[in-house]
């Protein structure tokens, strides 16, 4: 079951050469809520990727010029809290676990059901969420170690 709510905060793009099925799962995403760009190419994903923050990229593997795993790791040099899914139609488990190994969140055989993405995209912004709240803790945390040590001076 999905959180409407959360979906609804969710910057997401998705990166896929087949126009017409990125058309249709933009829609569908966009119709949840979902704020969606998308991409035809990998290069078009890290244009737009450095212009607009991104919270989660659904990503196909294959793609013509750059495929999705040399664009993953460009994503995640660009930004490395991106939290990424792979999507491969061609049953090639191999180079979803590669892209797993270089940072890829999760991945989902094509064509994909749209409530079983959606669960790994809420997965995948909890995780990200999770990061910043951990950062932030760690923020505040040293702060107050800081402001501690120089009252206790006085």
């Amino acid at each position: 079951m999905e959180d409407l709510g959360l979906l609804k905060k969710i910057k997401m793009m998705i990166v896929d050469d087949e126009e017409r099925f990125l058309s249709t799962l933009a829609k569908r995403l966009a119709e949840k809520g979902v704020y969606v760009e998308t991409a035809s190419s990998g290069f078009e994903a890290l244009e737009k990727i450095r212009d607009k923050s991104m919270d989660i990229v659904v990503l196909d593997i294959k793609m013509p010029q750059m495929d999705g795993i040399q664009t993953l790791g460009h994503i995640k040099k660009i930004d490395s809290d991106i939290e990424v899914i792979l999507l491969t139609g061609h049953a090639n488990v191999e180079s979803a676990v590669e892209g797993m190994r270089l940072g890829a969140h999760d991945y989902l055989m094509k064509p994909c059901d749209l409530e079983l993405l959606i669960e790994k995209v809420l997965d995948a912004f909890n995780k990200k969420a999770g990061r910043e709240d951990k950062r932030i803790r760690d923020h505040v945390s040293k702060e107050m170690e800081h402001w501690q040590k120089h009252w206790s001076r006085q």
